[in-house]
């Protein structure tokens, strides 16, 4: 009950199978659970199709229509913490994410990190079959959020993430604002105005294969006014007491052993 990997899905069939069973067989003792949004396309139905291949392994959340990413997430965080893991991973399920690059997370985390990041946009990490203009929209959308924000992190919107057990138990998850895919620049940001230490660890990420991008304007639109509306909250109302669990006391990471670490 050490390492679980959280994989939203929302018609994934095409990819489902062959990402929990990368997963598994790296042999590392990483267990998975789905959490489907009544995907049409029958991916809970593969799911649990899997049961018997990885008993005690993989696990499924079903919930009813498209609830968005940081509900899915924010949902799993609950679960694995119930359960007792101690390192929780966010992947995406299209291969974007390379399985055999959880490990490398997980050893930033187990040699201190709060948090870990498989990031693009550090020193040896890289974008693959991207066409030029996403390349550019997604730099761009991490320059913006570094700016704004003033969080030291490269790649603020990464999907790929381990958190320590302590850093999710020192959230109100529940004051986590966002749905989309400014979720993952609040989980950051809310992990570094806590007083964690965020560390990036290069990886190479692909564009999916198989199966449609869930991008659109509606989330380039809330990554944008979200990250100012960060800002503000940070700059004119106390941010780290809205997303602070008030039940957990942070004495796991003393000040000394902080590598990034925000104010306010």
């Amino acid at each position: 009950m050490e390492k679980i990997v959280i994989i939203p899905t929302f018609n994934e069939k095409e990819n489902i199978e062959a990402i929990i069973t990368a997963v598994i067989n790296l042999q590392q003792d990483f267990h998975v659970l789905v959490i489907d949004d009544g995907s049409p396309d029958g991916t809970a139905a593969i799911v649990k199709s899997l049961f018997p291949v990885f008993p005690g392994q993989l696990f499924l959340e079903e919930r009813r229509g498209k609830l968005g990413l940081g509900t899915a997430y924010i949902h799993g965080f609950k679960w694995a913490l119930k359960k007792g893991y101690r390192f929780i991973f966010e992947m995406d399920a299209d291969f974007s994410h390379n399985p055999a690059d959880l490990q490398r997370l997980y050893l930033a985390c187990a040699d201190g990190a709060g948090v870990a990041i498989g990031s693009r946009y550090v020193k040896g990490g890289a974008v693959e079959n991207w066409p030029s203009n996403r390349i550019a929209l997604s730099k761009g959308a991490s320059m913006y959020t570094r700016i704004i924000t003033w969080m030291p992190v490269m790649d603020p919107t990464a999907g790929f993430v381990c958190y320590q057990r302590e850093v999710l138990e020192a959230m109100n998850l529940d004051g986590i604002s966002f749905v989309g895919y400014a979720f993952q620049i609040e989980m950051k940001f809310a992990a570094w105005k806590l007083g964690f230490s965020i560390k990036e660890v290069p990886i190479t990420f692909k564009d999916r294969k198989l199966g449609a991008s869930k991008m659109n304007k509606g989330i380039v639109k809330e990554g944008i006014l979200g990250v100012l509306k960060l800002r503000w909250q940070s700059l004119f109302k106390n941010y780290r007491r809205r997303v602070s669990n008030k039940q957990y006391e942070m004495s796991v990471f003393p000040a000394q052993d902080v590598l990034v670490e925000g104010k306010g």
